[in-house]
């Protein structure tokens, strides 16, 4: 016996504020999930604002607080991610919390599933010239969680255009040269806006002491499109 869909839907609100979310939407992802898990056609969109105090002093790459934060953010996901997933389970539907942030496939640099493809199908935000999501409130100052269903909650209306316009702060503070400078569309490769190798192997080779160099954060740094 399968709940209401609308039981659901208030009972994620209820869990998304009590983890002091207060960001997400649900994405209708028919055909853009991987045949391993075709099973999905929902997905919850979770965004966690990043302490802009912090964020602000990436201008030369991580710090130590950021590494801290990055840390803490993620199990606040995770956590978040879980615990929806559980609620759909014993609401009769199958789910899958998307770890916040595992390479499943580190030759291409990928996990399981773009966070990113599910906030943009969510109405959440766009990508950015740096390749990240770019939220209206928060900037790309921010982390994102996800979890796939086959719960057919009602999806919001998909960001489908960039809004960088004519902006190419974060191209010119890259200091790998990764950023390619393309414009973000649905389907856009992800080869014409970043050099994901370039990109990696300069944080491993400078900022190896930051969590093995998974982090760097000068192009989120340098995106300016939340203070306009």
């Amino acid at each position: 016996m399968r709940d209401d869909i609308s039981q659901i839907e208030q009972t994620i609100a209820v869990i998304t504020r009590s983890h002091g979310c207060n960001l997400y939407g649900f994405a209708d992802l028919q055909g853009l999930v991987p045949r391993a898990l075709s099973r999905f056609d929902r997905g919850i969109s979770f965004v966690f604002q990043m302490e802009p105090a912090v964020m602000a002093q990436l201008e030369n790459g991580p710090t130590d607080a950021y590494t801290v934060l990055y840390v803490q953010v993620n199990l606040r996901i995770d956590a978040l991610s879980a615990e929806v997933a559980r609620a759909l389970n014993r609401g009769g539907y199958q789910a899958w919390a998307v770890p916040s942030s595992i390479r499943s496939d580190p030759l291409n640099i990928r996990g399981d599933f773009p966070h990113k493809t599910a906030a943009t199908r969510a109405g959440l935000g766009w990508i950015g010239k740096n390749c990240q999501l770019i939220t209206n409130s928060w900037g790309p100052w921010v982390r994102l969680g996800t979890v796939l269903t086959d719960a057919p909650l009602n999806p919001a209306v998909p960001i489908e255009k960039s809004r960088c316009g004519k902006c190419t702060a974060c191209i010119t503070a890259c200091p790998a040269g990764a950023l390619q400078g393309g414009h973000w569309y649905p389907g856009a490769a992800r080869r014409t806006m970043l050099d994901a190798r370039a990109c990696d192997q300069y944080k491993k080779t400078h900022f190896h002491h930051f969590h093995g160099g998974h982090n760097c954060g000068i192009c989120t740094q340098a995106c300016r499109h939340w203070f306009s």
